[in-house]
Formats: structure tokens, C-alpha cells, sequence
């Protein structure tokens, strides 16, 4: 709830800021002032909350917004410490407008020398470990099992013995099909010696069933 000092510097505020792009009044007892040029990597945005004993008591100054997450902590912490020890002097008085006009000519100084700090070290390593996963998934190829049914299985099994090797011979009728297919007998060797399967086995004895 706003005080009488409080609703007096409102209506001050809202003549010396209007059509500024910068300022912005959230609440009553809260303000906001963008410092620097957007996009620039010194840029900050300062809020300015009142207390309810406010004037007698200094202002609270947040840096937490998103806006400032550019800033590393070290930066945050020096502006801070500065405008609340600035602030301590004007107790008493309204000094909204004070405060800003002060943070507009020092704040550069104070955030510079951090400028060159990592920013969020943790979450940007949490980041890429997380990409690099991503890229480990992706880069992943799934391998399809052909899946035989089950009177191919079937098939297969009566191929085999009880060892599980399958007995000799029971290619005998693919080489049956060629010979029939090609008028001819296979060469196993020198052209000039050319050795006929025996007709034992050739007959359907041998044959698998």
C-alpha cells in the first residue's frame, strides 16, 4: 500500500518520464529503467521497488529480471552494492529519480570491468552436453531383424540333423536343376579332365526329401 510521499512521487515520476521508451511503472510501488542502448552487452535494466516505510528507508534494487542474464554475477554485484550504498545517502527523501539519473552516469563504469566474466558457465555446459547427446541419438541407425515366419522355421529345421548341421548331399538338387538347366556337367579342374558325378549319386535315393 502506497503512502502519501509515495502517490506524490508517482504522479512526479510520470511527468518527468513520459514518452520516455525506458521507463516503465509496473506497480505502484514499482518502477523499471533500461541503462544503455538495446543489444549492446552493457545494457541493463534496474527496478526500483518501494517498501512501505519508504522514504525513511532505502528502495530495493533488482537486477533478477531475464533482460540481464548477459550480465555475469560479478557485474550484477557491483552495480547493486553501489546504488545501495548511493541510496543510504538520500534517506528520507524521494529519490527514485535521483537513483536513475545516478545509475545513467555510473553504471558503465561499474559493469565494464566484469563484461569479460563467463556468463552462466554451468547452464551453457549443460547446453552442449545436451546437444552433443542429441547429435550421439541421431547418429544412431536402427537395424532391422529380418523375421522369417514360421513355415520358413519350419523349413529351415528339416533341413538340419540333431546336430543342427544339415546333411550331406542336400544341395544335390540345385546342382540337379543347373545341369538340366545348362546341357553340360560342372568343371571341377583342368578342362581336360573333367569328373562326371557318379549315377548312385544322382538317383532319388540320394535325393533329400
Amino acid at each position: 500500500m502506497t503512502n502519501e510521499s509515495q502517490l506524490e512521487e508517482l504522479e512526479v515520476l510520470a511527468s518527468i518520464y513520459e514518452g520516455d521508451p525506458n521507463f516503465k511503472q509496473i506497480k505502484d510501488d514499482t518502477s523499471q529503467y533500461k541503462l544503455g542502448v538495446e543489444g549492446d552487452k552493457s545494457t541493463v535494466l534496474i527496478e526500483v521497488q518501494w517498501p512501505p516505510e519508504y522514504p525513511e528507508v532505502v528502495p530495493i534494487f533488482n537486477l533478477g529480471a531475464f533482460y540481464n542474464n548477459h550480465l555475469s554475477s560479478g557485474a550484477k554485484s557491483a552495480l547493486l552494492t553501489a546504488l545501495n550504498d548511493e541510496a543510504e545517502q538520500n534517506v528520507g527523501m524521494q529519490q527514485t529519480f535521483t537513483m536513475i539519473e545516478w545509475a545513467k552516469e555510473n553504471y558503465d563504469a561499474l559493469i565494464t570491468p566484469h563484461l569479460s566474466e563467463d556468463v552462466l558457465p554451468s547452464r551453457i555446459e549443460s547446453m552442449s552436453l545436451g546437444e552433443n547427446k542429441g547429435n550421439e541419438e541421431t547418429a544412431k541407425v536402427k537395424v532391422k531383424k529380418e523375421q522369417l515366419s514360421k513355415s520358413q522355421k519350419r523349413r529351415e529345421w528339416d533341413r538340419v540333423d540333431n546336430k543342427g548341421e544339415r546333411p550331406r548331399g542336400y544341395d544335390w538338387v540345385d546342382v540337379v536343376k543347373h545341369l538340366s538347366q545348362t546341357g553340360g556337367r560342372p568343371d571341377w579342374g583342368d578342362s581336360q579332365q573333367q569328373t562326371s558325378l557318379p549315377d548312385s549319386y544322382l538317383s532319388p535315393a540320394n535325393l533329400p526329401s
